[in-house]
């Protein structure tokens, strides 16, 4: 995967695919939007953002989370 990324994406896209992640990951863990602007440097609009695909998406992020126990 990561030379797949690497291939794909530039720099900064990475780096926002994994602080998506991240928000997704604190967003199972029921942490409030304010904790997770704070710790993660995301944009309310980007928490929301992954709010409503975890929500309303395919379930692949949220397969990926159980799967690797975060």
């Amino acid at each position: 995967c990561d030379a797949f990324f690497e291939d794909m994406c530039t720099s900064k896209e990475i780096i926002s695919i994994a602080q998506r992640y991240t928000v997704a990951k604190m967003l199972r863990q029921k942490r409030v939007y304010s904790e997770i602007v704070s710790k993660t440097g995301a944009s309310t609009a980007t928490v929301s953002r992954v709010k409503r695909m975890m929500d309303g998406g395919t379930g692949t992020v949220s397969k990926l989370l159980e799967r690797t126990g975060d």
